[in-house]
């Protein structure tokens, strides 16, 4: 079953949001591999400023951290391998979020258990300062929930460890806490708070290359609005020109509207006052089509063409028709009560097959709906006239609809041999109510 067309540009977006995600998380595997190879290199030009490493709790810190590093490294890599094959899920970057946070929070309780020092000394080891570089990740990810939970688990986690306590004090607590505090581990302090600063970077470069194509999408679409109707617009600024420019034949419900009255109407009047009547109009036509999702192909002066094309397209041009004849109606008694009368609208409405397509180029574009259905509809629209009726249906679009006229108002009138037709068009009409 096709979803409507509201529900498809819904699964549209998810779509393209679940994507971009992925790519987000594509970008942060191959900072995860930098940040990894980053911190090995700094880690040996440290400690090739130390000739000899003498503390057993000192190699153990440095093995620790060598295996951490190696084991971020592996991560990043096969994330960065899976989202190359197809093979990751959106779901999964919520597993790569907790493995940021669990990396970042093993390695730091497992320094405060190597050393032996107590919780209340945690934010004097080298692998706190992986924090921002963890939470920086999560600025890249565009999630604000995402980067809410870190926050949370992260903030949790070193709460938790202010509060632990070694099960045995080690002797040279003093001494350890210095040694912490020495020149190799503030340089690795320094290398990590540099990451964290060029993966924000890299964030902010992401951020503003998003904005700067929202933007252009934007004004794309506004300059587009200029010559085509929205809902075509939309479909250009996503890239779709080429297809709408080859065109095609497809089935589509066609709805003309007129002003009956109209020029005997502007005798005489001043130009802001012809002007605000069709801006009136056009108002009440643009309400309605919305309303029943018709797409306003072009404005003639007082008359208006408006097309139903997907799902359930002969049944929504009834309901444009039928609802701008009692708007318009409605605005007519309005105006009468105010000394303007004569005026009435005129509605025809057709279904069959058309040619739709885009002409011209980007500077001037042009949407067509040619074919001897538009040319039925207009006729019609002039039948309503002849007729005294308000609005006019070929019996190919009340039955394209599933709607019995009898049952529903429609009164039928004598079939017409209309212009460059060789057969009798069976029609149906209502009249003002």
């Amino acid at each position: 079953m096709r979803l409507p067309p509201a529900l498809r540009a819904g699964a549209a977006g998810e779509a393209a949001l679940r994507a971009a995600e992925v790519e987000a998380e594509r970008i942060v595997a191959l900072l995860r591999i930098a940040v990894a190879l980053g911190l090995m290199l700094a880690m040996t030009l440290a400690l090739d400023s130390v000739r000899v490493v003498d503390e057993p709790h000192l190699r153990r810190q440095i093995g620790l951290a060598m295996v951490t590093m190696l084991s971020y490294l592996a991560v990043g890599v096969l994330i960065y391998w899976m989202i190359g094959r197809g093979l990751f899920k959106p779901w999964m970057i919520w597993l790569a979020v907790f493995t940021d946070c669990t990396f970042l929070l093993l390695n730091a309780f497992l320094s405060l258990v190597n050393t032996g020092v107590p919780g209340a000394a945690i934010f004097a080891m080298p692998a706190v300062w992986m924090a921002p570089v963890v939470l920086a990740f999560g600025v890249l990810r565009l999630s604000p929930l995402r980067l809410a939970v870190m926050l949370v688990l992260i903030a949790a986690g070193f709460g938790w460890m202010i509060l632990w306590q070694p099960p045995e004090a080690a002797p040279d607590l003093v001494e350890r806490i210095r040694l912490t505090l020495d020149s190799p581990p503030n340089f690795m302090r320094l290398v990590m708070l540099c990451l964290a600063g060029a993966v924000l970077v890299v964030a902010a470069v992401r951020m503003r290359s998003l904005l700067h194509r929202s933007l252009e999408e934007a004004r794309q679409k506004a300059n587009l609005t200029r010559y085509l109707p929205a809902q075509l617009a939309e479909r250009l600024a996503g890239g779709g020109l080429e297809a709408l420019q080859e065109g095609r034949q497809q089935q589509m419900a066609i709805l003309f509207i007129d002003i009956r009255g109209f020029t005997s109407w502007c005798e005489g009047r001043e130009p802001h006052e012809v002007s605000s009547l069709i801006t009136e109009f056009r108002s009440r036509v643009e309400d309605v089509a919305g309303r029943t999702s018709g797409l306003i192909d072009k404005y003639i002066g007082d008359a208006a063409m408006i097309l139903f094309e997907g799902e359930l397209a002969a049944v929504r041009a009834l309901d444009c028709a039928e609802g701008l004849a009692a708007e318009v109606a409605a605005w007519f008694r309005m105006r009468e009560q105010a000394g303007d009368r004569g005026m009435a609208a005129g509605i025809g409405v057709h279904w069959g097959d058309v040619f739709s397509g885009v002409t011209g180029t980007q500077e001037r574009l042009e949407y067509s709906v040619f074919g001897d259905t538009v040319n039925t509809a207009a006729r019609l629209e002039q039948l309503t006239k002849e007729h005294g009726m308000a609005v006019i249906a070929s019996e190919a679009l009340l039955k394209q609809a599933g709607v019995e006229p009898a049952r529903n108002g429609w009164e039928p009138l004598p079939a017409e041999v209309l212009r460059g037709r060789s057969k009798r068009l069976a029609l149906f009409g209502k009249a003002q109510e």
